[in-house]
């Protein structure tokens, strides 16, 4: 329903009142001072021309009609009446302003309704104004001044009305129409948003390959050993978008623990020192810090470091700010347009999750009740029957929990204050806990983290593949690793069950939900057999920027997995997903 439409429905409740009232006025006034009989019979007339303005308020024809044939009975019944004392003048009050408020609707999709409408007023007063006139001279030269007296009075007072209900309609329909403005405007831009991003080459609106791109132009820098583009996020902290570097960097991502870092953020101008832009650089170093500044915003900065104390002079500044020059802008849209695409994505999965428990898992549970019953009411002999039912019950408890766990899925996210890893570790724990499974864990995480959108991508996965574990390859136990070290990533689910030639294909199409995920942040995904039996589902992202590996990774099963498996179990303890009783 229209705004319009709502608030024209607010109003009928009013101006059926406001006949009400005024009908009741004019009716004492005309019992008094004309006596029962005409009183009731003019009363009787006017309720007549009333009605098509009490039952058919927005008619084309018939609202319109009625309102001149209630100016027309007042007019008729104050002349019959011998002009004085005028008891049925209140009345105008009612039609005048009625047909004002219809004038004031800026709705209709009719041009010559809509002029009709707007010409409905100064016509009812019109109306009114010359058929009352009209009759002064058949007045008394005694009672003349007073009638014209009253007849003025009357008409100000109607169109006082008029214009207030006119007022009223117009006050409250821009109301309506400045309410709808952010929405306006924010369609307006969305829709442009969708026009230039096709119009866009390649995949521009990626904020890892701007940065790439941004860190590849960086590195060509004479004495450049090291490079990063650093991004804000929660937490009055940095997320490494992209970085080049031939070993481990773990950059600094708290710009209250790094004077370059803050200086450049708050300033907006290049910062240059000797003051590592790493936590892992070791010996002398030069450092230079540019920040990236879209419209007096700063977006980014771009770190950049050399194993040369005297490496940035002023050319060298001046060379690594062209170089950098237009990219903040790039950079900032691809930010926004993630941005809001996660946005979209979160409140989208929360929807579901309403609609699935208000909706379905409500009557699926209705129904195991209404099972209940049936079997309660079975008779003795009645075995097959019984049996048929038990089966049905089963399946019912089957699919509410399956509904269960679909709710837990779309209602979990990566914590503002926690990690990827914690976020995993927890549903894994608690799927695991709820389908039988043990659970093994491998976290790694530091405090770095990765972009918001990129961590729910790959917390997506993660879920995915744990789904598939519990659901399809009938698993006794699963190995999770997690490894963050952004901008790199590792992302690993094993399971021992019966291996991909068991998937279902509800399994395979998440197989191909999770390539998909993969391939929109830029990861690879690898689906490989695991021995002697099961499958592994591992992600990895940015997988240059770890060029040297860490101590082999213990196989999933193997001893020095089991002994880090006792380690990760006492870090925290498992969550149950809330869901109702059912």
């Amino acid at each position: 329903m229209g705004d319009e439409a709502v608030l024209e429905r607010q109003w009928r409740l009013p101006a059926v009142a406001l006949r009400g009232v005024l009908f009741a006025l004019v009716a004492v006034f005309g019992w008094a001072s004309e006596g029962l009989a005409d009183a009731a019979t003019w009363c009787g007339i006017l309720a007549l021309a009333a009605l098509p303005g009490v039952v058919l308020p927005r008619h084309r024809l018939l609202a319109p009609a009625g309102q001149v044939a209630e100016v027309a009975v007042v007019v008729l019944g104050t002349l019959a009446t011998d002009g004085l004392p005028a008891w049925m003048l209140p009345y105008l009050i009612a039609p005048f302003a009625t047909a004002a408020f219809d004038a004031a609707d800026q709705t209709g999709d009719d041009d010559r309704y809509s002029r009709m409408r707007a010409w409905g007023p100064p016509v009812l007063v019109a109306i009114a104004a010359i058929g009352l006139i009209a009759q002064t001279p058949r007045i008394s030269a005694y009672d003349r001044g007073t009638y014209v007296t009253t007849v003025a009075v009357a008409l100000a007072f109607g169109l006082a009305s008029a214009v207030g209900a006119w007022w009223l309609r117009r006050s409250r329909s821009s109301d309506l129409h400045h309410s709808q403005l952010p929405y306006a405007e924010a369609a307006a831009l969305l829709t442009q948003l969708r026009v230039v991003a096709r119009q866009l080459p390649g995949s521009t609106l990626d904020p890892g390959g701007i940065a790439t791109e941004i860190v590849d132009t960086a590195s060509r820098i004479p004495g450049v050993a090291r490079a990063a583009v650093l991004s804000a996020a929660s937490g009055r902290r940095l997320v490494v978008l992209a970085q080049h570097a031939e070993e481990r960097v773990d950059w600094e991502t708290s710009p209250q623990l790094n004077s370059l870092l803050a200086d450049a953020w708050a300033g907006q101008k290049p910062q240059a020192g000797q003051v590592p832009l790493s936590r892992s650089t070791q010996g002398p170093v030069a450092s230079l810090v540019i920040p990236l500044v879209a419209e007096g915003r700063t977006v980014g900065l771009v770190a950049i470091e050399s194993d040369d104390p005297a490496a940035f002079g002023p050319e060298a500044i001046t060379a690594a700010e062209d170089r950098t020059k237009g990219a903040a802008l790039r950079l900032e849209t691809a930010l926004l347009f993630e941005d809001v695409r996660s946005m979209a994505t979160t409140e989208e999965r929360q929807r579901l999750a309403r609609e699935i428990h208000d909706g379905i898992a409500q009557e699926l549970a209705m129904l195991g009740y209404g099972i209940d019953n049936a079997m309660a009411i079975l008779p003795p002999d009645a075995g097959e029957a019984k049996g048929e039912l038990e089966d049905l019950r089963s399946e019912v408890t089957r699919l509410v929990t399956e509904l269960r766990f679909s709710l837990f899925e779309l209602r979990s996210n990566v914590d503002r204050q926690g990690g990827l890893a914690s976020a995993i570790a927890d549903y894994a724990r608690t799927v695991g806990a709820s389908a039988g499974l043990r659970v093994h864990l491998s976290l790694d995480e530091g405090g770095a983290r990765l972009p918001a959108s990129t961590e729910a991508e790959l917390l997506r996965i993660a879920q995915e593949a744990i789904t598939n574990a519990r659901k399809h390859a009938r698993a006794e136990n699963l190995w999770v690793t997690c490894e963050v070290d952004p901008p790199y990533t590792r992302i690993e689910v094993t399971d021992d069950g019966q291996g991909l030639s068991g998937e279902a294909s509800e399994g395979r199409y998440g197989l191909a939900i999770m390539s998909e995920r993969a391939e929109r942040i830029r990861g690879s995904l690898e689906i490989r057999p695991h021995q002697p039996h099961g499958t592994t589902v591992a992600v990895v992202l940015n997988a240059g920027a770890r060029p040297t590996p860490r101590a082999e990774t213990p196989r999933p099963g193997s001893a020095a997995w089991a002994a880090a498996d006792r380690i990760s179990r006492t870090e925290q303890p498992a969550r149950r997903p809330d869901h109702d009783n059912k």
